[in-house]
């Protein structure tokens, strides 16, 4: 059980739900950037029951300047070097509880720097994501046939999913439990109207989710086309769609991917995306 009893460092603080409102003003300072944090306290608040992890905050003159999330990810916000500094401290004492820190390159590179003597080696360091956007319909026609997952079809998408994050990630995403969690996750989106593909006589060709939403911004994830359909324009078009649709949700539309994935980027890049920043990730 996550410990909820607040504390206070020289440095930091573990921020409350009555920090919610200051909280949010930081992550808007760079809203496609931290739209996944923004995402979470707007859900679920700053009490870190609900929220599933703790955000500290750092202070500059009684104002909050910085931000890190700590939960399944390590996600630092608008951290400069001695928010970064801090957070290190931080992360040090309580010891590794994340599957990852990603982030903005800069801040994550810093941060993974001084905590990688005390953390030990990572399973993999991608050190360039390009962040990429669209806030205007794509400049592609989208395929008629993407559209809304339906609750009913949970276990038609829910392979699709798993094969996306091996590929992606390295590893599955069924873990101890068996995949109630991540199963939980995927009907989540599908009930929110979040997840999103092309199902051809019972076979997914194209499916993406959007994953993290603010009003400033959402991102989309999950992104994939099974190996035997790609090469014939599908998650091009099939982006396409999905920007048609998340556009009505936020004003702008964004997403990350790796630098040595060209396929992907040159889909977006056809698409309409371009990038405005990059992200980098420490996968454990």
């Amino acid at each position: 059980m996550l410990r909820t009893r607040a504390w206070r460092s020289a440095s930091l603080r573990l921020l409350t739900d009555h920090d919610r409102d200051e909280a949010l003003a930081v992550c808007e300072r760079d809203p496609v950037a931290n739209v996944f944090v923004s995402s979470r306290i707007r859900a679920a608040g700053l009490d870190p029951t609900r929220l599933g992890g703790q955000v500290w905050g750092y202070p500059d003159g009684g104002d909050l300047t910085a931000l890190c999330y700590s939960g399944a990810n390590l996600v630092p916000v608008a951290a400069g070097s001695d928010a970064i500094a801090a957070f290190a401290a931080r992360a040090r004492m309580q010891g590794r509880r994340c599957s990852s820190i990603v982030g903005p390159a800069g801040p994550v590179g810093q941060l993974w720097s001084l905590l990688s003597p005390a953390w030990g080696g990572a399973r993999d360091i991608r050190r360039v994501q390009p962040v990429l956007a669209i806030s205007h319909e794509a400049d592609v026609e989208p395929d008629p046939y993407v559209r809304s997952v339906q609750r009913s079809e949970l276990d038609v998408v829910l392979p699709s999913c798993i094969a996306m994050f091996t590929e992606e990630v390295g590893v599955s995403p069924i873990g101890a439990d068996g995949g109630m969690a991540y199963r939980a996750r995927v009907a989540e989106l599908i009930g929110a109207g979040r997840s999103f593909a092309r199902i051809d006589d019972g076979h997914v060709l194209f499916k993406a989710e959007i994953g993290a939403v603010s009003p400033h911004a959402c991102q989309v994830q999950g992104v994939w086309v099974p190996p035997e359909a790609r090469g014939r324009g599908l998650a091009t078009r099939g982006m396409a769609a999905v920007v048609r649709e998340a556009l009505k949700i936020a004003p702008v539309v964004s997403l990350y991917v790796n630098d040595y994935n060209l396929p992907a980027r040159a889909a977006y890049r056809r698409a309409g995306f371009s990038q405005v920043g990059t992200f980098m990730s420490v996968l454990f």
